[in-house]
Protein backbone atom coordinates (compact mmCIF):
# COMPACT_ATOMS: atom_id res chain seq x y z
CA UNK A 1 0.00 0.00 0.00
CA UNK A 2 1.34 3.45 -0.93
CA UNK A 3 1.88 6.24 1.60
CA UNK A 4 -0.90 8.32 0.02
CA UNK A 5 -3.56 5.58 -0.22
CA UNK A 6 -6.21 5.51 2.52
CA UNK A 7 -8.08 2.55 3.96
CA UNK A 8 -11.17 4.76 4.35
CA UNK A 9 -11.27 6.73 1.14
CA UNK A 10 -14.00 5.00 -0.86
CA UNK A 11 -17.74 5.21 -0.06
CA UNK A 12 -19.34 2.04 1.28
CA UNK A 13 -20.29 -0.04 -1.79
CA UNK A 14 -22.87 -2.13 0.11
CA UNK A 15 -24.55 -0.07 2.84
CA UNK A 16 -26.43 3.22 2.44
CA UNK A 17 -27.42 3.48 6.14
CA UNK A 18 -26.11 0.60 8.22
CA UNK A 19 -27.63 2.02 11.43
CA UNK A 20 -31.03 0.73 10.27
CA UNK A 21 -29.65 -2.78 10.91
CA UNK A 22 -28.44 -2.11 14.46
CA UNK A 23 -30.36 -3.52 17.43
CA UNK A 24 -30.02 -0.15 19.17
CA UNK A 25 -31.78 1.66 16.30
CA UNK A 26 -35.27 2.91 17.19
CA UNK A 27 -37.25 2.90 13.92
CA UNK A 28 -40.18 5.06 12.92
CA UNK A 29 -43.63 3.64 13.65
CA UNK A 30 -44.21 2.47 10.08
CA UNK A 31 -41.12 0.25 10.37
CA UNK A 32 -42.51 -1.60 13.43
CA UNK A 33 -44.14 -4.61 11.82
CA UNK A 34 -46.68 -7.03 13.29
CA UNK A 35 -47.05 -5.29 16.64
CA UNK A 36 -50.08 -3.02 16.15
CA UNK A 37 -52.11 -4.79 18.82
CA UNK A 38 -49.22 -4.78 21.29
CA UNK A 39 -48.54 -1.07 20.71
CA UNK A 40 -52.23 -0.27 21.18
CA UNK A 41 -52.36 -2.26 24.43
CA UNK A 42 -49.26 -0.53 25.75
CA UNK A 43 -50.59 2.90 24.80
CA UNK A 44 -53.91 2.23 26.56
CA UNK A 45 -52.09 1.04 29.69
CA UNK A 46 -50.04 4.23 30.10
CA UNK A 47 -52.25 6.84 28.38
CA UNK A 48 -53.28 8.55 31.66
CA UNK A 49 -49.74 9.96 31.84
CA UNK A 50 -50.51 12.06 28.76
CA UNK A 51 -52.51 14.41 30.98
CA UNK A 52 -50.40 14.06 34.12
CA UNK A 53 -52.19 11.04 35.59
CA UNK A 54 -50.61 7.90 36.98
CA UNK A 55 -50.02 5.26 34.30
CA UNK A 56 -50.64 1.58 34.92
CA UNK A 57 -47.62 -0.50 35.76
CA UNK A 58 -46.97 -3.08 33.04
CA UNK A 59 -45.16 -6.41 32.77
CA UNK A 60 -44.24 -7.59 29.26
CA UNK A 61 -43.18 -11.17 28.53
CA UNK A 62 -41.82 -12.84 25.43
CA UNK A 63 -38.80 -14.54 23.93
CA UNK A 64 -35.75 -12.60 22.75
CA UNK A 65 -36.33 -10.69 19.53
CA UNK A 66 -40.12 -10.36 19.81
CA UNK A 67 -40.09 -6.54 19.98
CA UNK A 68 -40.63 -6.01 23.73
CA UNK A 69 -37.91 -3.39 24.24
CA UNK A 70 -38.48 -1.80 20.83
CA UNK A 71 -42.21 -1.30 21.41
CA UNK A 72 -41.67 -0.04 24.96
CA UNK A 73 -39.14 2.57 23.82
CA UNK A 74 -41.25 3.63 20.85
CA UNK A 75 -44.54 4.00 22.72
CA UNK A 76 -42.97 5.91 25.63
CA UNK A 77 -41.25 8.28 23.20
CA UNK A 78 -44.62 8.84 21.51
CA UNK A 79 -46.15 9.45 24.96
CA UNK A 80 -43.58 12.11 25.92
CA UNK A 81 -44.30 14.00 22.68
CA UNK A 82 -48.09 13.77 23.11
CA UNK A 83 -47.85 14.86 26.76
CA UNK A 84 -45.72 17.88 25.85
CA UNK A 85 -48.60 19.17 23.71
CA UNK A 86 -50.66 19.21 26.93
CA UNK A 87 -47.86 21.01 28.83
CA UNK A 88 -47.24 17.79 30.78
CA UNK A 89 -43.57 16.91 31.32
CA UNK A 90 -43.04 13.15 30.95
CA UNK A 91 -39.57 11.62 30.88
CA UNK A 92 -38.39 8.03 30.43
CA UNK A 93 -35.54 6.18 32.16
CA UNK A 94 -34.36 2.98 30.48
CA UNK A 95 -32.54 0.56 32.79
CA UNK A 96 -30.71 -2.60 31.69
CA UNK A 97 -31.15 -4.69 34.83
CA UNK A 98 -28.38 -7.04 33.82
CA UNK A 99 -25.95 -4.12 34.05
CA UNK A 100 -27.67 -2.50 37.05
CA UNK A 101 -28.83 -5.54 39.01
CA UNK A 102 -28.51 -4.29 42.61
CA UNK A 103 -30.97 -1.93 44.25
CA UNK A 104 -28.33 0.78 44.62
CA UNK A 105 -27.17 0.53 40.99
CA UNK A 106 -30.73 0.63 39.66
CA UNK A 107 -31.84 3.63 41.73
CA UNK A 108 -28.64 5.58 40.99
CA UNK A 109 -29.08 5.02 37.24
CA UNK A 110 -32.77 5.99 37.37
CA UNK A 111 -31.96 9.17 39.29
CA UNK A 112 -29.15 9.98 36.87
CA UNK A 113 -31.45 9.44 33.86
CA UNK A 114 -34.16 11.77 35.18
CA UNK A 115 -31.84 14.43 36.56
CA UNK A 116 -31.02 17.82 35.08
CA UNK A 117 -28.65 19.35 37.64
CA UNK A 118 -29.16 22.86 36.18
CA UNK A 119 -32.85 22.59 37.11
CA UNK A 120 -32.71 20.51 40.30
CA UNK A 121 -29.32 21.46 41.76
CA UNK A 122 -29.08 17.77 42.72
CA UNK A 123 -25.90 15.76 42.15
CA UNK A 124 -25.82 11.99 41.64
CA UNK A 125 -22.33 10.79 42.65
CA UNK A 126 -21.11 7.43 41.35
CA UNK A 127 -20.31 6.23 44.87
CA UNK A 128 -20.08 7.29 48.50
CA UNK A 129 -23.85 7.64 48.91
CA UNK A 130 -26.21 5.23 50.67
CA UNK A 131 -29.12 3.60 48.85
CA UNK A 132 -31.62 5.54 50.95
CA UNK A 133 -29.87 8.79 49.97
CA UNK A 134 -30.13 7.88 46.28
CA UNK A 135 -33.86 7.34 46.82
CA UNK A 136 -34.23 10.75 48.50
CA UNK A 137 -32.44 12.41 45.60
CA UNK A 138 -34.64 10.56 43.09
CA UNK A 139 -37.87 11.69 44.80
CA UNK A 140 -36.60 15.28 44.84
CA UNK A 141 -35.64 15.16 41.16
CA UNK A 142 -39.05 13.80 40.19
CA UNK A 143 -40.94 16.52 42.06
CA UNK A 144 -38.70 19.32 40.80
CA UNK A 145 -38.53 18.25 37.13
CA UNK A 146 -41.38 16.01 36.09
CA UNK A 147 -45.09 15.46 36.11
CA UNK A 148 -44.68 11.77 35.25
CA UNK A 149 -41.65 9.49 35.18
CA UNK A 150 -41.78 6.25 33.21
CA UNK A 151 -39.18 3.63 34.13
CA UNK A 152 -38.44 0.80 31.68
CA UNK A 153 -36.79 -2.09 33.53
CA UNK A 154 -35.41 -4.36 30.81
CA UNK A 155 -34.54 -7.89 31.96
CA UNK A 156 -36.35 -7.08 35.20
CA UNK A 157 -35.81 -10.66 36.36
CA UNK A 158 -32.09 -9.87 36.78
CA UNK A 159 -32.79 -7.53 39.71
CA UNK A 160 -31.34 -9.04 42.87
CA UNK A 161 -33.90 -7.55 45.25
CA UNK A 162 -37.67 -6.96 45.07
CA UNK A 163 -37.36 -3.91 47.33
CA UNK A 164 -36.57 -1.58 44.45
CA UNK A 165 -39.86 -2.63 42.81
CA UNK A 166 -41.74 -2.11 46.06
CA UNK A 167 -40.29 1.38 46.54
CA UNK A 168 -40.91 2.51 42.96
CA UNK A 169 -44.39 1.04 42.52
CA UNK A 170 -45.63 2.51 45.83
CA UNK A 171 -43.77 5.85 45.75
CA UNK A 172 -46.88 8.01 45.23
CA UNK A 173 -49.02 5.95 47.61
CA UNK A 174 -46.35 6.22 50.31
CA UNK A 175 -46.03 10.00 49.85
CA UNK A 176 -42.44 9.84 48.61
CA UNK A 177 -43.41 12.08 45.69
CA UNK A 178 -46.01 14.83 45.90
CA UNK A 179 -45.87 16.82 42.67
CA UNK A 180 -45.16 13.93 40.32
CA UNK A 181 -46.03 10.30 39.76
CA UNK A 182 -44.37 7.15 38.43
CA UNK A 183 -45.08 4.25 36.10
CA UNK A 184 -43.07 1.07 35.53
CA UNK A 185 -42.74 -1.09 32.43
CA UNK A 186 -41.00 -4.36 33.31
CA UNK A 187 -39.67 -6.59 30.53
CA UNK A 188 -38.75 -10.26 30.96
CA UNK A 189 -38.06 -13.35 28.87
CA UNK A 190 -39.35 -15.45 31.76
CA UNK A 191 -43.08 -16.05 31.49
CA UNK A 192 -43.21 -17.15 35.15
CA UNK A 193 -41.24 -14.20 36.49
CA UNK A 194 -44.27 -12.84 38.34
CA UNK A 195 -44.43 -16.02 40.44
CA UNK A 196 -41.08 -15.12 42.02
CA UNK A 197 -42.38 -11.81 43.41
CA UNK A 198 -43.80 -11.37 46.88
CA UNK A 199 -47.55 -10.70 46.98
CA UNK A 200 -47.32 -6.96 47.81
CA UNK A 201 -44.99 -6.27 44.89
CA UNK A 202 -47.01 -8.49 42.57
CA UNK A 203 -50.26 -6.65 43.28
CA UNK A 204 -48.82 -3.18 42.67
CA UNK A 205 -46.44 -3.98 39.81
CA UNK A 206 -48.52 -6.29 37.66
CA UNK A 207 -51.52 -4.10 36.83
CA UNK A 208 -51.32 -5.00 33.14
CA UNK A 209 -49.60 -8.09 31.70
CA UNK A 210 -48.85 -8.58 28.00
CA UNK A 211 -47.22 -11.48 26.15
CA UNK A 212 -45.42 -10.80 22.87
CA UNK A 213 -45.62 -13.86 20.56
CA UNK A 214 -42.77 -14.84 18.21
CA UNK A 215 -42.85 -13.41 14.68
CA UNK A 216 -43.74 -15.74 11.81
CA UNK A 217 -41.78 -15.95 8.55
CA UNK A 218 -44.06 -13.48 6.73
CA UNK A 219 -43.71 -10.89 9.49
CA UNK A 220 -39.94 -11.35 9.57
CA UNK A 221 -39.80 -10.89 5.80
CA UNK A 222 -41.81 -7.67 6.14
CA UNK A 223 -39.53 -6.42 8.93
CA UNK A 224 -36.44 -7.04 6.79
CA UNK A 225 -38.03 -5.45 3.72
CA UNK A 226 -38.85 -2.37 5.79
CA UNK A 227 -35.11 -2.00 6.51
CA UNK A 228 -33.83 -2.92 3.05
CA UNK A 229 -32.98 0.73 2.41
CA UNK A 230 -30.03 0.16 4.74
CA UNK A 231 -28.41 -1.16 1.55
CA UNK A 232 -27.53 0.66 -1.62
CA UNK A 233 -30.09 0.23 -4.37
CA UNK A 234 -29.77 -3.01 -6.33
CA UNK A 235 -27.13 -4.74 -4.19
CA UNK A 236 -29.44 -7.28 -2.48
CA UNK A 237 -30.15 -10.54 -4.32
CA UNK A 238 -33.90 -11.25 -4.40
CA UNK A 239 -33.54 -14.50 -2.42
CA UNK A 240 -31.54 -13.04 0.50
CA UNK A 241 -34.39 -11.65 2.60
CA UNK A 242 -36.69 -14.72 2.19
CA UNK A 243 -33.83 -17.03 3.23
CA UNK A 244 -32.89 -14.90 6.26
CA UNK A 245 -36.54 -14.73 7.33
CA UNK A 246 -36.95 -18.50 7.02
CA UNK A 247 -33.83 -19.15 9.13
CA UNK A 248 -34.97 -16.79 11.89
CA UNK A 249 -38.54 -18.15 11.83
CA UNK A 250 -37.20 -21.63 12.62
CA UNK A 251 -35.51 -20.24 15.72
CA UNK A 252 -38.37 -18.79 17.78
CA UNK A 253 -39.26 -16.01 15.30
CA UNK A 254 -36.43 -13.78 16.52
CA UNK A 255 -36.44 -10.45 14.64
CA UNK A 256 -33.15 -9.41 16.25
CA UNK A 257 -31.52 -12.54 14.84
CA UNK A 258 -32.99 -11.85 11.39
CA UNK A 259 -31.72 -8.26 11.32
CA UNK A 260 -28.26 -9.32 12.51
CA UNK A 261 -27.98 -12.06 9.87
CA UNK A 262 -28.97 -9.57 7.16
CA UNK A 263 -26.33 -7.10 8.37
CA UNK A 264 -23.65 -9.81 8.55
CA UNK A 265 -24.55 -10.90 5.00
CA UNK A 266 -23.78 -7.39 3.79
CA UNK A 267 -20.54 -7.25 5.78
CA UNK A 268 -19.41 -10.59 4.31
CA UNK A 269 -20.13 -9.33 0.78
CA UNK A 270 -18.00 -6.28 1.55
CA UNK A 271 -15.18 -8.47 2.91
CA UNK A 272 -15.24 -10.42 -0.38
CA UNK A 273 -15.01 -7.16 -2.37
CA UNK A 274 -18.34 -8.12 -3.91
CA UNK A 275 -20.74 -5.40 -5.04
CA UNK A 276 -23.75 -7.66 -4.40
CA UNK A 277 -25.13 -9.34 -1.29
CA UNK A 278 -25.61 -12.87 -2.59
CA UNK A 279 -27.78 -15.60 -1.09
CA UNK A 280 -24.74 -17.86 -0.62
CA UNK A 281 -23.42 -15.40 1.99
CA UNK A 282 -26.44 -15.99 4.24
CA UNK A 283 -25.26 -19.33 5.67
CA UNK A 284 -21.90 -17.84 6.66
CA UNK A 285 -23.73 -14.85 8.13
CA UNK A 286 -25.95 -17.22 10.12
CA UNK A 287 -22.88 -18.93 11.59
CA UNK A 288 -21.35 -15.56 12.48
CA UNK A 289 -24.58 -14.46 14.16
CA UNK A 290 -24.71 -17.70 16.17
CA UNK A 291 -21.17 -17.15 17.44
CA UNK A 292 -21.92 -13.53 18.35
CA UNK A 293 -25.22 -14.50 20.02
CA UNK A 294 -23.54 -17.19 22.08
CA UNK A 295 -20.77 -14.85 23.18
CA UNK A 296 -23.30 -12.17 24.17
CA UNK A 297 -25.65 -14.58 25.94
CA UNK A 298 -22.90 -16.42 27.80
CA UNK A 299 -21.22 -13.13 28.66
CA UNK A 300 -24.37 -12.15 30.58
CA UNK A 301 -24.32 -15.26 32.76
CA UNK A 302 -22.81 -15.53 36.25
CA UNK A 303 -19.26 -16.90 36.35
CA UNK A 304 -20.38 -20.23 37.79
CA UNK A 305 -22.89 -20.71 34.96
CA UNK A 306 -19.95 -20.32 32.55
CA UNK A 307 -17.98 -22.90 34.54
CA UNK A 308 -20.96 -25.29 34.30
CA UNK A 309 -21.15 -24.82 30.53
CA UNK A 310 -17.43 -25.52 30.23
CA UNK A 311 -17.77 -28.61 32.41
CA UNK A 312 -20.66 -29.95 30.34
CA UNK A 313 -18.74 -29.17 27.13
CA UNK A 314 -15.73 -31.14 28.40
CA UNK A 315 -17.95 -34.11 29.31
CA UNK A 316 -19.54 -34.11 25.86
CA UNK A 317 -16.15 -33.88 24.15
CA UNK A 318 -14.95 -36.91 26.11
CA UNK A 319 -18.03 -38.97 25.24
CA UNK A 320 -17.97 -41.33 22.26
CA UNK A 321 -21.64 -40.50 21.66
CA UNK A 322 -22.01 -37.14 19.88
CA UNK A 323 -25.57 -36.84 21.24
CA UNK A 324 -24.64 -37.84 24.79
CA UNK A 325 -26.94 -36.73 27.61
CA UNK A 326 -24.83 -36.14 30.72
CA UNK A 327 -26.28 -36.79 34.22
CA UNK A 328 -26.22 -33.74 36.49
CA UNK A 329 -23.87 -35.47 38.94
CA UNK A 330 -21.30 -35.93 36.17
CA UNK A 331 -21.74 -32.31 35.13
CA UNK A 332 -21.12 -31.30 38.74
CA UNK A 333 -17.90 -33.33 38.87
CA UNK A 334 -16.61 -31.67 35.70
CA UNK A 335 -17.71 -28.28 37.06
CA UNK A 336 -15.63 -28.89 40.20
CA UNK A 337 -12.58 -29.49 37.99
CA UNK A 338 -13.19 -26.18 36.16
CA UNK A 339 -13.62 -24.34 39.50
CA UNK A 340 -10.33 -25.78 40.74
CA UNK A 341 -8.62 -24.62 37.55
CA UNK A 342 -10.10 -21.13 38.00
CA UNK A 343 -9.07 -21.01 41.66
CA UNK A 344 -12.58 -20.69 43.10
CA UNK A 345 -14.78 -22.80 45.38
CA UNK A 346 -17.66 -24.68 43.72
CA UNK A 347 -21.26 -23.93 44.66
CA UNK A 348 -23.40 -26.52 46.43
CA UNK A 349 -25.02 -29.06 44.12
CA UNK A 350 -28.52 -27.74 44.87
CA UNK A 351 -27.57 -24.27 43.60
CA UNK A 352 -25.87 -25.85 40.59
CA UNK A 353 -29.11 -27.63 39.70
CA UNK A 354 -30.86 -24.24 39.76
CA UNK A 355 -28.23 -22.77 37.45
CA UNK A 356 -28.61 -25.71 35.05
CA UNK A 357 -32.37 -25.09 34.95
CA UNK A 358 -31.73 -21.42 34.11
CA UNK A 359 -29.36 -22.43 31.30
CA UNK A 360 -32.07 -24.74 29.95
CA UNK A 361 -34.59 -21.88 30.01
CA UNK A 362 -32.14 -19.80 27.98
CA UNK A 363 -31.87 -22.66 25.44
CA UNK A 364 -28.13 -23.01 26.08
CA UNK A 365 -28.68 -26.60 27.22
CA UNK A 366 -31.43 -29.22 26.96
CA UNK A 367 -32.60 -31.20 29.98
CA UNK A 368 -34.59 -34.43 30.23
CA UNK A 369 -35.59 -36.85 32.97
CA UNK A 370 -34.19 -40.33 32.41
CA UNK A 371 -35.02 -43.53 34.29
CA UNK A 372 -32.19 -45.39 36.03
CA UNK A 373 -33.93 -48.72 35.66
CA UNK A 374 -36.87 -50.51 37.25
CA UNK A 375 -37.44 -49.34 40.81
CA UNK A 376 -34.40 -47.03 40.76
CA UNK A 377 -36.13 -43.73 40.06
CA UNK A 378 -35.00 -41.12 37.53
CA UNK A 379 -32.36 -38.45 37.20
CA UNK A 380 -31.83 -35.32 35.12
CA UNK A 381 -29.58 -35.50 32.06
CA UNK A 382 -28.11 -32.53 30.21
CA UNK A 383 -26.90 -31.73 26.71
CA UNK A 384 -25.51 -28.61 25.05
CA UNK A 385 -27.65 -27.13 22.30
CA UNK A 386 -24.55 -25.90 20.43
CA UNK A 387 -21.28 -27.67 19.68
CA UNK A 388 -18.95 -28.01 22.70
CA UNK A 389 -16.15 -26.24 20.82
CA UNK A 390 -18.40 -23.21 20.21
CA UNK A 391 -19.38 -23.08 23.88
CA UNK A 392 -15.80 -23.29 25.13
CA UNK A 393 -14.72 -20.55 22.72
CA UNK A 394 -17.67 -18.35 23.71
CA UNK A 395 -16.88 -18.82 27.42
CA UNK A 396 -13.28 -17.77 26.80
CA UNK A 397 -14.27 -14.63 24.91
CA UNK A 398 -17.15 -13.68 27.25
Amino acid sequence: MSDTESFFGDPDPIFADKELLRVSHLPEGDRIIGRDEELTNLANAIKDAQRGGTPNNVLIYGKTGTGKSLCSKYITQDLTEAAAENDVHVDVAYIDCFQDSTETQAIRTIAESFNDPDVTDVKIPASGVSTSDYYRRLWKILDLRLDVGIIILDEIDKLEDDNVLMQLSRAAEAGKVEDSTLGIIGISNKIRYKETLNERVKSSLSERDFVFPPYDANQLRAILNSRADAFREGVLDDDVIPKVAALAAKEHGDARKAIDILRYSGEIADEHDDDRVRVEYVDEAHEREEEARLAELIGKQPEHSKYLLQGLALQMQQSTDTDAMIPSKQVYSAYEVVCEREGTDPLKIRRVRDLLSELAFLSLIEQNRKGRGKGKGAHTVNQLVDAPELIIEACKSA
